[in-house]
């Protein structure tokens, strides 16, 4: 889940990604059709990294977390914490607390601990820059989760690497159920943060498949900050529902939050908790969004990310880091949960974990047990 946005084009640390051209109509509902039902497939078996450096001993990391309220960085964090343990590292988490403020007096207070290395948790390399470059002057190794608007190592930022399941993917998956799940007819409301430059990629390419329907419509794009859900989604929802009523009939969003705080305002209106408008993610898979897509309580879909996998794997960078090699490359795929395969792939425990050997294969590569 990743909170505050407000720059403009998101999560992608090395190249910034472009949305590929939109689809012909003619092709848009078979195209919708066909993905979905490959996104919500289980996952294959392991295809992350098999070799790497050796475990290097007597670290001590920092994890940043933009906001431990937001359910994908909670979920990060607790892999962060797990790996972390099992590669013999002395780890701290630092709560950010959801503000820019809060964020800076992290990474601040991060630098004086003088790890070896820190993990941003959705925190946005644009906004910190100056607390990053301070950071890698210091010598300490940093990677990034949904840190860039893109995987990889960053050109603009001291970021070893960058940490995300292809955000363009998964603005696909969640536009594209959307389209096939309406059968071509949805009245689309997408929900953006410009605080963060991968918010704004995710709503774009999501913008760019529903304009692609032309039986679809776009109703509006909606840019409001992730740290202020709580408070701004509930009068914000209401407004919509005056404003579009029976024709609202599916919302995206770029991560489960603002679905968080749409519940009480849809209940308000006489909205069924299995009906429209259909609230659907793109990203995270959080513990609540599991939930409700389990019980039919105003959210229909999350393009969840692996969050465990996803802190094994910052681990697994940071120790290449410290080693002097190159980054893994590993980018995780894209999978979509519905209320058809929700109990599927770890889903019912509330949290995308798939059981594909990933902690034996990191443990492997490091030379622990």
């Amino acid at each position: 889940m990743t909170p505050m946005l407000r720059t403009t084009v998101a999560l992608l640390g090395c190249t910034l990604m472009t949305a590929p051209a939109a689809p012909a109509h003619a092709d848009v509902l078979a195209d919708a059709k066909a993905y979905v039902a490959e996104a919500g497939k289980k996952n294959p078996a392991w295809t992350g990294p098999a070799t790497g450096p050796a475990a290097q001993t007597g670290k001590t990391i920092v994890y940043i977390s933009a906001d431990q309220r937001n359910g994908g960085v909670l979920g990060v964090s607790k892999g962060v914490e797990d790996a972390a343990k099992s590669i013999g590292w002395t780890v701290r988490v630092i709560d950010g607390q959801g503000s820019v403020s809060g964020r800076s007096a992290a990474l601040q207070q991060a630098i004086a601990l003088k790890p070896d290395g820190v993990i941003l948790g959705s925190v946005d390399a644009n906004e910190q820059a100056e607390a990053i470059r301070q950071a890698a002057e210091a010598g300490i190794k940093i990677v990034g989760w949904h840190s860039t608007a893109g995987t990889g190592p960053s050109e603009k930022h001291s970021i070893f690497t960058n940490i995300t399941t292809d955000p363009l993917e998964i603005s696909k998956a969640a536009a594209y159920f959307a389209v096939a799940n309406s059968d071509g007819k949805a009245g689309v409301v997408i929900f953006t943060d410009s605080v963060y430059e991968i918010a704004i990629a995710k709503s774009d390419a999501m913008a760019d498949i529903i304009r692609a329907c032309t039986t679809c419509k776009l109703l509006t794009i909606e840019d409001t900050p992730l740290s202020e859900a709580s408070t701004r989604m509930p009068p914000l929802t209401n407004a919509l529902l005056q404003r579009y009523g029976d024709e609202w009939t599916y919302s995206l969003t770029i991560n489960d939050l603002p679905i968080d705080f749409m519940a009480s305002a849809l209940q308000s209106a006489g909205k069924d908790t299995d009906g429209y408008p259909r609230n659907i993610s793109a990203g995270d898979g959080s513990e609540a969004a599991f939930q409700r897509i389990q019980q039919n309580y105003y959210q229909y879909g999350t393009v969840a990310e692996p969050l465990s996998l996803h802190g094994w794997q910052a681990v697994d960078e940071l120790n290449r880091a410290f080693a002097g090699e190159k980054h893994s490359g590993f980018v995780a795929p894209v999978h979509l949960f519905t209320p058809d395969n929700v109990t599927a792939d770890g889903g019912a425990n509330f949290v995308y974990d798939p059981e594909n050997g990933y902690r034996d294969a990191y443990k492997a590569i490091w030379g622990v047990k």
